[in-house]
């Protein structure tokens, strides 16, 4: 049985969370702030976490870095904010989706198991790819460079797994946040090019595998 945090200091939204996640098959652990979300995922697996933004003692960006030095859940975070700039915020440091109360608890389960699949997608991929310095390993979900660690978000990680799976393919910026974010109504161009951006400077000497198709999107050169 799947595992689920929910962290949010309103025990009605976690508890119509907890509802509609057990109804799905979820295990479901509730916490009422960040330090507690922390405290709990240093004792416990989880397989997703849904968490609020504005919370006391700390809030929910705070807590996902927090929780990301530990360990690689895939986040979707929860708020009243609807701001472009807070959605690109939360994707830089890693959470996977975004929902902007108040939101339909069905919606809400259909995007928890979009990000589900997506990771248990990645994970059943067992190709290693190289091209000089560059190392790409899709089982262990790791990157290095010239044998360094890369230090990259979960996101950067799913685009640059897309990109590469899809090799020498034309990725327009509509079908990069389709596969990637799995949604197509809160994200825009913008939000494809920051991550383009991000993941660029992550890969330092081989930013230049991800070639700009002008008035299209992206792809990634064929290694060969």
């Amino acid at each position: 049985m799947p595992k689920m945090l929910v962290v949010d200091d309103e025990m009605g939204i976690r508890k119509v969370i907890k509802e509609y996640a057990e109804f799905n098959g979820f295990e479901v652990t509730e916490a009422e702030d960040g330090m507690e979300a922390v405290s709990k995922v240093k004792t416990q697996d989880f397989d997703i976490i849904i968490m609020d933004i504005m919370m006391p003692k700390l809030d929910g960006y705070s807590a996902c870095k927090e929780i990301r030095k530990i360990k690689q859940i895939p986040v979707i975070m929860l708020s009243a904010r609807g701001e472009e700039y807070d959605k690109l915020f939360g994707f830089e440091i890693g959470v996977d989706d975004y929902v902007v109360k108040p939101f339909s608890p069905k919606e809400l389960m259909a995007r928890v198991k979009a990000v589900m699949n997506r990771v248990q997608a990645s994970q059943k991929t067992e190709d290693v790819i190289t091209y000089e310095g560059l190392c790409i390993n899709f089982t262990a979900r790791e990157v290095t460079i010239d044998g360094e660690k890369a230090a990259m978000t979960p996101k950067e990680y799913d685009l640059l797994f897309y990109l590469v799976k899809n090799m020498n393919i034309a990725l327009s910026r509509e079908k990069l946040l389709e596969e990637v974010w799995g949604f197509d109504f809160y994200g825009d161009d913008r939000t494809v090019d920051t991550h383009i951006k991000m993941l660029r400077n992550s890969l330092g000497p081989y930013r230049n595998l991800i070639v700009t198709l002008r008035g299209m999107g992206y792809k990634f050169e064929k290694i060969k």
